[in-house]
């Protein structure tokens, strides 16, 4: 059985928008599930595309396996929010129940009351990178 936990989200000095703990977490529990809506397909770089013309500047598509997406950007919960870390206090580990998967978020250790949460995105390795900004001591530069 699963007691949500308390989070808001708030300006993050990691990106913009962050999540934040309103209670401690202890290490090994689910945080919060990644909500939006699930897509089939192959591509999401068309989906980002078209976001980037109807002017979102941010899209939340999270790849649950080869052919499963979750995009949270018109649809999505606060998980949304969760900023990458090289450091990362949390995990994103995918479950099935009742034959659907999903993405859940789990503490890799001891969180305190106002603490952002945070997980590494994993994003495969490509020629372009992308900036990382969570200013760790381990902080890898880039999130791929």
């Amino acid at each position: 059985q699963f007691r949500k936990k308390r989070l808001r989200f708030g300006r993050s000095r990691i990106h913009e928008w962050g999540l934040f703990a309103m209670e401690p977490i202890a290490a090994d529990e689910m945080v919060i599930e990644y909500v939006g809506q699930n897509i089939r397909q192959r591509h999401p770089d068309m989906r980002e595309k078209r976001y980037a013309q109807e002017g979102i500047g941010s899209s939340y598509l999270f790849r649950v396996d080869h052919d499963t997406i979750i995009d949270a950007t018109k649809c999505g919960n606060l998980a949304r929010f969760i900023n990458h870390c090289c450091t990362p206090n949390c995990y994103a580990k995918v479950i099935t129940i009742e034959a659907q998967k999903k993405i859940v978020i789990y503490s890799k250790q001891a969180i305190g009351v106002n603490e952002e949460i945070t997980y590494d995105y994993k994003f495969p390795i490509e020629d372009t990178k992308i900036p990382c900004l969570c200013r760790t001591e381990s902080c890898r530069g880039t999130l791929n």
